[in-house]
């Protein structure tokens, strides 16, 4: 499986620092189309942040499967997965952390029920949108300049939402580029 990208504090325009055992998280995420041709977006109000539909990939959990979890989670809808990408990996030195993600691309089935969102993620003023995809892509890259922190993540709030969106919109940017 190919690595679409290693993201590390150098992408944030910080010198990276020493990992010493840092934590790994392995997430699954990415592209979801609609019958439009639109893609969903998890709009985060309270913090102004835009991103892709996924999340963590649970014990003993196959990358697809968290994938197809996380999308009915953050959606509502069952999805089919048309391919995997690769994995994307974002390197946090300031939080001696790792997280690995599979990347995945997949288009809406049916409507099931409405979004089941963590109480995070109610707290942080989630909501689903469904957005052109270079408009997506814009959001993306434009939140970054009027990020909120979030009493979830403590100090580092910002710096991981960072993370977030260059990890997003360097997905998008990667499909556009080699498939769209």
């Amino acid at each position: 499986m190919i690595c679409l990208k290693n993201i590390t504090d150098e992408d944030l325009g910080m010198k990276p620092i020493k990992f010493e055992n840092p934590r790994r998280r392995y997430g699954a995420r990415g592209i979801i189309f609609n019958d439009e041709y639109k893609i969903a977006i998890l709009y985060k109000e309270n913090k102004n942040e835009y991103k892709l539909v996924g999340g963590g990939i649970e014990k003993d959990e196959d990358p697809v499967d968290a994938f197809i979890r996380e999308s009915l989670e953050e959606t509502g809808y069952e999805i089919s997965i048309d391919e995997s990408l690769g994995t994307i990996e974002e390197l946090k030195s300031y939080d001696n952390f790792i997280q690995t993600s599979y990347v995945f691309v997949a288009h809406v089935v049916k409507k099931l029920h409405s979004p089941n969102y963590t109480k995070q993620e109610l707290d942080e003023g989630a909501k689903l949108l469904w957005l052109d995809y270079d408009i997506a892509m814009k959001k993306i890259k434009e939140c970054e300049k009027d990020l909120k922190s979030s009493k979830y993540d403590g100090d580092l709030s910002i710096y991981h939402t960072r993370f977030i969106i260059k990890r997003d919109y360097n997905i998008l940017k990667y499909y556009k580029i080699n498939y769209y």
